[in-house]
């Protein structure tokens, strides 16, 4: 069901190495949801992706917290992710540097 969800009912018999990446990368976020976590940690979730599979993933990302009731925490380094964040904090050698207004 959650194959289904990520958009990957049709690969239900391929094996990893016959996906696409960006189809593996919703694998992953499929395989992360199993077990109903309150808390998803995404670090660089697009960082190998083409523009295609970045938006299906981010659009995949952003339903997480209202369709499975969850929190979702993402890392990157890729500001058009970042622009669409709900609340935004920028790190600095490792430290708090600010909350970035949304």
């Amino acid at each position: 069901a959650l194959l289904r969800r990520v958009g990957l009912g049709g690969q239900l018999g391929h094996f990893p190495r016959q996906l696409s990446t960006g189809q593996q990368q919703r694998v992953a976020v499929a395989r992360a949801l199993a077990n109903r976590p309150r808390l998803v940690l995404a670090d660089e979730p697009t960082g190998n992706l083409d523009d295609e599979s970045t938006a299906v993933v981010v659009d995949l990302l952003e339903s997480l917290p209202t369709h499975h009731e969850c929190t979702l925490v993402v890392v990157t380094h890729d500001h058009r992710l970042a622009a669409r964040a709900h609340q935004r904090f920028h790190l600095e050698d490792g430290r708090l540097a600010e909350a970035v207004p949304t």
